[in-house]
């Protein structure tokens, strides 16, 4: 019983945190469309539920106090600002 519960949490962190792991890739991809080399990744917004959203901050390297602001749905992200 408890291999079976060992495997099933196992099976349930992995679905969680791999599209997350995706999604980051794609808001650095979506950044750098934006001529930013991307630096660190900080969460500003996150919604959850059937249509979940999540605004990135992305720190731009190499350029001082500079930064893109990315909306992702899904693996679907975008350049707001």
């Amino acid at each position: 019983m408890r291999r079976i519960t060992a495997i099933l949490l196992l099976a349930v962190l992995v679905s969680v945190t791999m599209p997350a792991a995706a999604q980051q890739a794609e808001a650095k991809e979506a950044a750098r469309s934006a001529n930013c080399a991307p630096g660190k990744l900080e969460v500003l917004k996150q919604v959850t539920g059937r249509v979940g959203e999540t605004i990135y901050k992305v720190s731009c390297t190499g350029q001082k106090d500079a930064f893109v602001v990315i909306q992702c749905r899904d693996r679907t992200c975008t350049v707001l600002r």
